[in-house]
């Protein structure tokens, strides 16, 4: 849907994110008075400065659609004043600047919140910034009113196959092909399938006259409803003992918790926020809504880790005829989402890094974050102040030393794989049997065969399947035969 490149979304720093939920509880604040305008400026700067917050997209539509009533045709002055807009919209998708398509995008849906084309356009900027839900949602929303248009329920569609759920792209193929029983990718898509069972228990027929939200969310509505109903027991004392100390943060942090057992992460969003102003920006409320914000996206990359298992598994079957994302679709979202993971985990083993300075534990776990996302540098300055702890230098030694190979420096490497060959435990074998390898290996690199062999012995002798250790030694023993 969006073109192949990689822009990224800017991460907003801690000042930014406390002001984001402030606007946030003050809008919904004067939303509640009816005072439209002014909470939908405050919900826009909100998006402004936390453009991949789910949270303050949805709230921002719909108090742009109740502004209209729900009318499905927002500001009877729309067609006058949003032709200038889209244009600012049409030029920042020509130039790819997608953060620019959300912000005048919103500018036209304040005016018309059903405005067909923009919400087209600012998926299209979603997906292409990685932000797949919430391309997803605002498709969806442009179904309230289009629930038939061919070219809206193919580009969902196509959203729902990228994002792995092909039970929903089904039934969006299946109306694509009602609309047009010539349209060859449609009849290709559902031609397997059982489509017209899986479109009757999703609804999408019912809400196919436009009179009704998609059932995607009517139906995620419903279940959170029966959800409530089944928690209440639990939660009803939480509420209480709130109300009567609501400047507590471990009632907030069990309220939270109990609504996401019961999988209703919304709440449980919205009471970590309304805890900040009474607990005065708890740093416990912060971190339980940046592992929060966290968690679709670990979801979502263990999801595409099945699809590609699942893919590979059926280029080896003849008889299997996988139809959907393509390898390079799953690849290229599996990347997206390993960098975003990385990107939150960091910023929130900082964050307990600087609050905690005593628990160097935190520092070591932030520096192997770091080595992952190839940010050696700052991962090298984490894990030598995390290697002061002795009950954690082998570990860091061990990350030490596979950031300065990376940094194609072996003598500080080695040096650091055999301080950590010295302080890791023996009942730690799995680190002991990566530092061997990296130790015997790196030797080879570097051209001390004997040496490669002796360490690649006292490997095999532990695990001789290590990584192929068995048929690296055959080969190292060779070239040292040679010279």
């Amino acid at each position: 849907m969006a073109p192949r490149s990689t822009p990224t979304v800017p991460a907003p720093n801690a000042d930014q994110r406390r002001v984001a939920v402030e606007n946030y509880d003050r809008a919904r604040q004067v939303i509640a008075t009816g005072n439209f305008d002014y909470g939908i400026s405050l919900l826009t700067l909100c998006c402004q400065l936390d453009p991949g917050n789910f949270t303050f997209r949805r709230e921002l539509r719909r108090a742009q659609k109740e502004k209209y009533d729900n009318n499905l045709r927002g500001s009877r002055f729309a067609f006058f004043t949003t032709p200038r807009l889209k244009a600012r919209v049409k030029g920042a998708e020509a130039k790819r600047d997608y953060l620019r398509v959300l912000e005048h995008g919103e500018a036209v849906l304040t005016r018309n919140p059903w405005d067909l084309g923009t919400q087209m356009d600012m998926a299209e900027a979603f997906d292409a910034l990685g932000l797949i839900e919430l391309a997803i949602f605002s498709l969806d929303q442009a179904r309230q009113k289009y629930p038939k248009d061919a070219t809206l329920n193919r580009s969902l569609a196509r959203l729902f196959e990228k994002r792995g759920d092909f039970k929903q792209a089904i039934m969006l193929w299946q109306l694509v092909y009602q609309n047009n029983p010539q349209d060859v990718e449609a009849s290709h898509k559902v031609k397997f399938l059982a489509a017209s069972e899986t479109i009757a228990k999703g609804g999408y027929e019912e809400a196919a006259a436009g009179t009704k939200e998609s059932p995607i969310l009517a139906r995620m509505e419903a279940q959170s409803s029966d959800r409530n109903d089944k928690s209440s027991r639990e939660i009803a004392p939480l509420l209480k003992r709130l109300e009567a100390n609501p400047t507590e943060p471990t009632l907030y942090v069990q309220l939270a918790a109990a609504y996401k057992r019961s999988h209703q992460d919304d709440r449980a969003r919205a009471v970590l926020q309304q805890g900040l102003g009474p607990t005065g920006q708890h740093f416990t409320l912060q971190l339980e809504l940046h592992e929060l914000d966290l968690a679709p996206f670990r979801k979502n990359l263990e999801l595409t880790d099945a699809k590609l298992k699942a893919l590979g598994k059926s280029a080896v079957s003849d008889d299997t005829d996988f139809d959907g994302p393509t390898e390079d679709d799953l690849r290229t979202n599996h990347a997206k989402l390993t960098k975003e993971v990385l990107t939150r985990e960091v910023e929130i083993l900082r964050l307990r890094a600087e609050r905690f300075p005593n628990d160097l534990g935190h520092r070591l776990e932030l520096g192997a974050r770091l080595l992952r996302g190839d940010r050696i540098d700052d991962a090298i300055s984490e894990l030598q102040v995390a290697r002061r702890d002795e009950k954690l230098k082998g570990r860091a030694a061990m990350y030490l030393g596979a950031c300065f190979r990376k940094r194609n420096n072996w003598r500080l490497a080695q040096r650091n794989f055999e301080e950590a060959l010295a302080s890791i435990p023996a009942s730690d074998e799995a680190g002991r049997k990566e530092v061997l390898f990296q130790l015997a290996t790196g030797s080879a690199e570097n051209n001390d065969l004997p040496r490669a062999v002796d360490l690649g012995h006292e490997l095999a002798n532990l695990d001789f399947a290590y990584k192929n250790i068995g048929q690296m030694l055959e080969d190292w023993e060779t070239r040292a035969g040679k010279s």
